[in-house]
């Protein structure tokens, strides 16, 4: 969530709206499939109070998504739940990337911020000069009135 309030009636892909008999229709499968996949953990639904199943948007594309794996795919159940398990763990690391690319970009600015206040803070009478007598040396230069 980006920090703001969101409207708790508001509708979004994650929103469990559709009963078990509309989930069925709309991915194309029977409904004791969506009961069996719910059972090997490939889709979980939300529940309500009296233990109803409730899919969202997100839960439809992903029993599409296991139906073409399985038919298209020829791979079985378990195959698909590591795959969706795969995935799932990608897209973690991916939003992880993505705070933690946002974080080192702020520290980078905060260190570029401070280093020009350091730079800034530099007097600029002294002069460093390098001898060959001695290892190092200071110069103060001190301009003339009329220059």
């Amino acid at each position: 969530m980006d920090g703001r309030r969101r409207n708790p009636y508001e509708l979004t892909d994650e929103s469990p709206v559709y009963v078990i008999s509309v989930a069925a229709q709309l991915s194309g499968l029977h409904p004791q499939t969506l009961r069996q996949y719910d059972r090997l953990g490939l889709v979980s639904p939300d529940r309500t109070a009296g233990r109803g199943r409730r899919y969202s948007a997100r839960d439809i594309e992903l029993l599409r998504q296991v139906q073409a794996l399985s038919q298209d795919e020829g791979i079985n159940l378990a195959g698909i739940k590591r795959i969706i398990e795969l995935e799932n763990q990608v897209a973690a690391l991916q939003s992880r990337i993505a705070e933690l690319s946002a974080a080192v970009d702020g520290a980078a600015a905060a260190m570029r911020q401070r280093e020009a206040q350091v730079h800034a803070s530099y007097r600029r009478d002294l002069v460093p000069y390098q001898d060959v007598q001695q290892a190092s040396a200071l110069v103060v230069w001190r301009p003339k009135r009329g220059e």
